[in-house]
Formats: C-alpha cells, sequence, structure tokens
C-alpha cells in the first residue's frame, strides 16, 4: 500500500536521513540548503510511504496549478532508496499523480538527478514518466563533464593560459574570501549577461557554513595577494560541480582560470568519478553561451545532459 503526505518542518530529520542514504540524493536536497530560500517558492515537497515504510521522497514547490520539481535547485526528481525498484516507483508515480489530480493540479515540471550524481543506477523514475505518463522533454542543457578516470589533454588556448600563469607566479588558494569573489562574480555578469548571482553573498556564506565539506571556494592570486579570480565548487559523493566561476580582467589576462582547473583537476586527490562544470545555456533558452562552452570544452569537458520533462496531469 503505498501513501502519500506533504513535508513538514517536524519530519526535518527524517527527510535527511533518507537523502544521506538515497541512490541518488545530494546536499541540495537537505532541508538546510532547501530552505534557504523558504521565502520565494511554496514548498510543496512530498513524502511516499509504502506499508508505513519512508520509499522516495519529491523535493517541490507549487506554483498556481503546476507542480514543479522545485524551482529553487538545479536538478530534483524523485529521491528513491536502494530497495526501489521499477515497479514499486511506477506504483509511487501512480499514487502522486492520484493526489496531484485530486488536488487540482494539472501539470507537473520535472528535472530529474542527472545520472552523473547517482550512487548507483536510479532511473526508473524517467521510464515511469515517459512511457507511463507520456512525459515530453522540453528542455535540455548540456553541462561540460570530465570522468576522471579518463581526463582528456587540455587544449592547447588553456595549456598557454597555464604557461602564462606559471609564468607571472600566479598561486592557488583555497580561502573563505567570499566577498573578494563575490565582486568579481558580480560584475563579470553585470557587464556580460545584466543579471547577478542566484545566491546572494551573505546566502551562500550561510550554506558554506552549513555544508563546509560539500561548498568550497578555491581563488588564483597574484604574488601580492591581489584577487584574480576563482570558483565555489559543489562537492558530492559522485561529482565536484563548479557552481560559480569568474575571473578578473587581469585574471584573464594572466590566464588564472587555467591554472586554477590545472590545479583542481590534475593536482587535487578528489575522490569522485566525475568533475562538473555545469551548464552553459542562456537563461530560459536552449542557446549556448559558446565561449564559456569553449572555454569548458578546453579543460577536456564533454556533453552531460540536465533534462526538464513535463506532462499532463489532468489528461491521465
Amino acid at each position: 500500500m503505498f501513501e502519500v503526505s506533504r513535508y513538514t518542518p517536524e519530519l526535518c530529520d527524517t527527510w535527511n536521513a533518507f537523502v544521506k542514504n538515497s541512490k541518488q540524493g545530494t546536499f541540495l536536497f537537505d532541508r538546510r540548503y532547501m530552505d534557504y530560500h523558504a521565502d520565494r517558492f511554496h514548498d510543496h515537497s512530498l513524502m511516499i510511504w509504502q506499508n508505513g515504510r519512508l520509499m522516495a521522497l519529491l523535493p517541490a514547490n507549487a506554483c498556481g496549478q503546476v507542480l514543479y520539481s522545485h524551482q529553487g535547485l538545479t536538478y530534483g526528481g524523485m529521491i528513491t532508496d536502494e530497495k526501489a525498484t521499477q515497479e514499486t516507483v511506477c506504483n509511487a508515480f501512480d499514487t502522486v499523480t492520484s493526489l496531484l489530480r485530486d488536488e487540482g493540479f494539472n501539470k507537473v515540471v520535472y528535472k530529474p538527478v542527472p545520472h552523473i550524481f547517482h550512487r548507483m543506477p536510479a532511473e526508473e523514475d524517467l521510464f515511469a514518466i515517459s512511457l507511463r505518463y507520456g512525459a515530453r522533454l522540453v528542455s535540455r542543457d548540456a553541462s561540460a563533464t570530465i570522468s576522471m578516470d579518463h581526463r582528456l589533454r587540455f587544449a592547447e588556448s588553456r595549456r598557454s593560459g597555464l604557461r602564462k600563469a606559471l609564468a607571472n607566479g600566479v598561486k592557488i588558494a583555497w580561502t573563505d574570501d567570499l566577498e573578494s569573489f563575490w565582486t568579481i562574480l558580480s560584475r563579470n555578469l553585470a557587464d556580460k549577461y545584466g543579471s547577478k548571482p542566484v545566491h546572494s553573498v551573505e546566502e551562500m556564506r550561510m550554506l558554506m557554513h552549513n555544508f563546509p565539506d560539500n561548498i568550497k571556494l578555491c581563488m588564483a592570486y597574484r604574488n601580492d595577494g591581489e584577487p584574480l579570480g576563482g570558483t565555489i565548487l559543489y562537492i558530492t559523493q559522485q561529482v565536484v560541480h563548479t557552481q560559480y566561476i569568474s575571473a578578473s580582467g587581469d585574471g584573464k589576462k594572466l590566464g588564472a582560470l587555467d591554472l586554477l582547473f590545472h590545479h583542481l583537476i590534475n593536482e587535487t586527490q578528489f575522490t569522485q568519478k566525475y568533475f562538473d562544470f555545469g551548464t552553459s545555456a542562456m537563461d530560459n533558452s536552449n542557446e549556448l553561451k559558446h565561449p564559456l562552452l569553449f572555454q569548458k570544452l578546453g579543460f577536456g569537458g564533454r556533453t552531460v545532459c540536465y533534462d526538464t520533462y513535463e506532462w499532463t496531469v489532468s489528461q491521465l
């Protein structure tokens, strides 16, 4: 027997413990991460139970008559435990769909967890939503990802920058100098795209404090200590992911990011299977930011898809 209940703060510990032991959950689904922007989204996360045992979670928010894989997260989808099979996941979706129909929802927008984050095979949800509910692919972002067991040689443009950074004495350091990095990042986003970081510097500092093993800042500096650029890393069990990357004008001229990523990819002793640079699509578009993608491909990244599906509940 399957039952579905809404998440409530009283179930925070139960939720977080399930995420930690799930097949595809990452710290982004920990409520200490999800709830930092609770004021921006109407949370409608669901917990799915089988004969009284929690077997799946669905991080989600509601907007009108649409249920979204949480819009405050890069990816989402149904989070399951090791006992979940194709049959139980299909049954879980049937129960969720029945509830959503009764609650007046007419559509689901769904972002599955990309396979590189999976601790073990966990694509039962894709089978269920595609073949059972006719979900259609509505968006596909291209992320540049390196398999750490099969690293490619840097492109000549990146090796040239690396040589320049070494010749100019650029240094790499792990740091909590978030204000300096945010100044560089914010200026670049404003100048290039007329936008700003998704997180404020205060939010990112709070998240780094809550997840010190998962969120880290690595930066490049001149010999005199001037910050040249850096990256915020989101570190999960399977993947080292660059949440933000940015360099100052001088940093770009000196190849600061080329040295930085050489250090992270080839010299840092990460045990994760993948190094993921994230997507390079324009906002709300399948058009790529080609200069950004060119840089990521130069480090040896190759495509992993971040997908979004949707289906109509009222027609089922």
